[in-house]
């Protein structure tokens, strides 16, 4: 399981590169297809910074942190982790959502993976409890 949640987080890393380099690019972005699927609008906009940080490096640091974790067999730690960076990617879907009204694909790939990321955690975690406590009772 530890695996596949770093090559989940590897994914995560490439989504979340290639959404910083629209963020700092001016050229006219290759996932701009139309009104309402736009990288660039969604990755130029206000929200795209939190404290002038792109959130595209926060979401690179994030999946980083998820990997090594998951390298680690933290498992406890890793959920948390996971379940943060749900919370801030579904703070930012909404963002796209109600303020923006534009979908960034990159943005919403990287959600699709935070989603599994988190649940391989949950499982990986809920596994590891179970196999405890049945040895615990059997001890």
């Amino acid at each position: 399981m530890r695996y596949l949640i770093a090559l989940l987080a590897l994914a995560g890393m490439v989504v979340s590169t290639l959404a910083l380099r629209v963020h700092y690019s001016t050229d006219t972005e290759p996932c701009s297809v139309n009104e309402k699927w736009d990288c660039g609008i969604v990755n130029h906009s206000p929200f795209a910074e939190v404290a002038h940080v792109p959130v595209a490096a926060i979401g690179m640091a994030g999946y980083l942190l998820l990997a090594g974790l998951a390298l680690a067999k933290w498992r406890f730690p890793l959920f948390l982790a996971s379940g943060a960076g749900f919370c801030f990617a579904l703070r930012l879907t909404l963002v796209e959502q109600l303020a923006l009204g534009v979908w960034c694909k990159y943005c919403v790939v990287s959600q699709c993976i935070i989603v599994v990321t988190m649940l391989a955690s949950l499982g990986w975690f809920w596994a590891e409890y179970r196999a405890l406590k049945r040895a615990s009772r059997t001890a």
